[in-house]
């Protein structure tokens, strides 16, 4: 590769973008067996690919079945495997470099909400605890820490000891990021009121809990329970290093080195720019060791704002903690 690791992080143009985009492209068809056997089923030559819109997305579905990796797996690798039920097979991303995750959510963390230092973090994702092997969980562990704020934590069984502190939080003028799943922010939200201070982040996920309900229903009905006037929304996945972020309303920005393109839904080659519906393919950079271009099954659109805004899934994929009903 042409440039070092940490230059992903200080990519500031399109142009940067494209040229270290091309590069991972080059290196991951050349050490990621599934990525090079996925390029070459397309018969697309790489060397002739020159635009994002060339570079073939890996369809999300092969972490369900195949190791994706961009090299050799060792005692540090690290796997991380989706929620699933009983009747799916989890997908499982194995990172060899975690360091790279926590640089990523840390840096994008910061882009849009400053330090973690700033607040205290109050995590609510009673399912993901029940896991070890949560990419979530990791992520929310590193900000816990890093907020150094003796209130901050992960809550599962225990609402009615979160409702306290979120009582005393209140009296303190205290910044409080709240993150949760869908479900039990409902829940929550049943039992508490919030003011000004609180921001409330959901990351998706009725988990059978509730019935699944579009985000504006989901995000209406917490406004209403919690009484605040805005719920900001986390996008991302075990099979991503990176994260988007919507501070209201439903529209996601993503960090400098990460971008969104729509593929049309008759031919998931051809890349859509008409800011109409389609699946959404991520460019993650940071996924440097594993794939950096992926064909979600996910439905959104790219506004005119350049802002991704999530629509639905495809109607054959699992459901996935970031499901969502279609409009």
């Amino acid at each position: 590769m042409q440039y070092k690791e940490d230059d992903i992080f200080n990519i500031n143009s399109e142009s940067r973008f494209l040229e270290v985009a091309i590069d991972i492209f080059q290196y991951q068809y050349e050490h990621n067996k599934v990525y090079n056997s996925w390029v070459d089923f397309l018969k697309i030559k790489p060397e002739e690919v020159r635009s994002l819109a060339q570079i073939p997305f890996l369809p999300i579905e092969f972490f369900k079945t195949n190791p994706v990796i961009s090299s050799s797996i060792s005692p540090e690798t690290i796997v991380f495997s989706s929620s699933s039920t009983t009747s799916q097979t989890p997908s499982k991303h194995y990172v060899n470099n975690i360091s790279l995750y926590e640089k990523s959510f840390l840096r994008g963390f910061e882009l849009f909400y400053g330090s973690p230092a700033n607040y205290c973090i109050l995590a609510l994702l009673p399912n993901y605890l029940e896991r070890k092997d949560s990419s979530l969980v990791y992520m929310f562990d590193k900000l816990i820490k890093d907020s150094k704020h003796a209130d901050s934590g992960f809550f599962k069984d225990n609402v009615s000891e979160l409702v306290l502190l979120i009582e005393k939080l209140k009296l303190t003028g205290q910044k409080v990021l709240l993150v949760g799943v869908s479900y039990a922010l409902m829940d929550l939200s049943e039992k508490v009121k919030l003011n000004d201070d609180f921001i409330v982040m959901e990351t998706g996920g009725m988990k059978g809990k509730r019935k699944e309900l579009l985000k504006e229903e989901l995000h209406n009905y917490l406004k209403t329970g919690f009484g605040i006037k805005t719920i900001h929304s986390e996008y991302g996945m075990t099979e991503l290093l990176s994260q988007a972020y919507s501070k209201g309303e439903g529209k996601f920005e993503a960090p400098p080195w990460m971008k969104f393109m729509i593929r049309d839904i008759t031919d998931p080659l051809k890349i859509k720019t008409d800011h109409k519906t389609g699946g959404i393919n991520v460019i993650d950079l940071a996924n440097i060791y594993s794939c950096s271009f992926i064909a979600t099954q996910d439905l959104g659109r790219i506004n005119e704002n350049n802002k991704l805004e999530l629509m639905g899934r495809y109607d054959n994929s699992d459901v996935r903690g970031c499901n969502l009903m279609m409009d």
